[in-house]
């Protein structure tokens, strides 16, 4: 794995791939690289204009015409309606989803609640992805996926390592901090990706299910993406933006580098349960590698308990 690259992805002419989040950063940047190698991807966005946009600049790039098609579709992960839509329109269009890029999330942002009246964060990086997830099963298990698995890639961060569960208040109606929010978000879709993976791996032994989809999670990073600028822009404070910009520039690393642990996740030969993570200085640069995510992470009863949480609050049931 030392040193995989985009490059070295299989060709994936066939295959259908949806992506949160397409139009920019590291979503904008796995759709240009799925696309590259022949597959169709359906770009989940909430702002169908914006992604119109970002295929067109995907096309341009490639010479005006990509090997795989780009499929533009409107999916808001802060209202789970938009979910069910979304999910409900490409069943109509598809007979199968290979690889689901759970990707989009929204950063240490002031407090502010969903279309379904959750805290925005835990709503769009949580819960959005846990009914997409769930909304698409049937069509990732009809899929042949990539060498025979269909793949669920859960985008998570570093700062899962902030991120406490606290199922009193799941919510932060007592109490906000938005990076402490955004900490157990990204504790939330690991709690999830490998509660899915653990539950995908039951109905297999107990029931023979025969279920081909893998479950895989990852981290970026420090990438320099438009997200840390929008952090910025929502906090009001000229000062962070000044600071977001310059920690961008010193510390980051290119968006191109950054989405690897996503395509190596969704393409290569990695187990379900994995953490995929940059291999470099501090797991936050470099080329991917499988790692491991913080002890808190594996807690399987909290991952229980955010399970039936997620089921109750959304209405979305998994058939594992």
């Amino acid at each position: 794995m030392a040193d995989w690259t985009a490059e070295e992805m299989p060709r994936l002419d066939g295959k259908t791939v949806v992506v949160t989040g397409a139009n920019s950063g590291l979503g904008y940047e796995g759709t240009r690289a799925f696309a590259a190698e022949g597959a169709t991807v359906v770009m989940a966005c909430r702002s169908v204009e914006r992604a119109e946009d970002a295929a067109a600049e995907i096309r341009a790039d490639a010479g005006g015409e990509v090997d795989g098609d780009l499929d533009v579709r409107e999916c808001d992960l802060a209202s789970l309606d938009s979910v069910r839509a979304f999910a409900e329109d490409l069943s109509d269009d598809y007979d199968a989803v290979d690889v689901l890029c759970n990707n989009a999330g929204v950063m240490a942002i002031p407090r502010s609640e969903t279309a379904d009246g959750f805290e925005t964060q835990f709503g769009v990086n949580h819960l959005g992805h846990f009914a997409l997830t769930g909304r698409l099963f049937e069509l990732l298990e009809a899929a042949e996926g990539v060498d025979g698995v269909a793949r669920v890639v859960t985008q998570s961060s570093g700062a899962h390592e902030q991120g406490e569960m606290d199922f009193a208040d799941l919510n932060w109606e007592r109490s906000y901090g938005k990076w402490k929010a955004y900490g157990r978000s990204k504790l939330a879709n690991l709690l999830f990706a490998y509660e899915l993976h653990h539950r995908i791996d039951a109905a297999n032994r107990e029931t023979d299910a025969g279920l081909d989809v893998r479950s895989v999670a990852c981290h970026p990073g420090y990438t320099d993406t438009n997200l840390q600028m929008r952090t910025a822009a929502e906090s009001g404070n000229p000062l962070m933006k000044v600071g977001m910009k310059a920690a961008n520039a010193l510390l980051g690393q290119d968006a191109e580098i950054g989405v690897e642990p996503m395509l190596y996740a969704a393409t290569a030969d990695v187990d379900g349960g994995a953490y995929v993570e940059p291999g470099g200085l501090l797991n936050m640069r470099g080329h991917p590698t499988v790692g491991r995510s913080n002890d808190a992470s594996y807690d399987r009863e909290d991952a229980r308990r955010l399970w039936e949480y997620s089921t109750d609050a959304t209405g979305v049931e998994f058939p594992v």
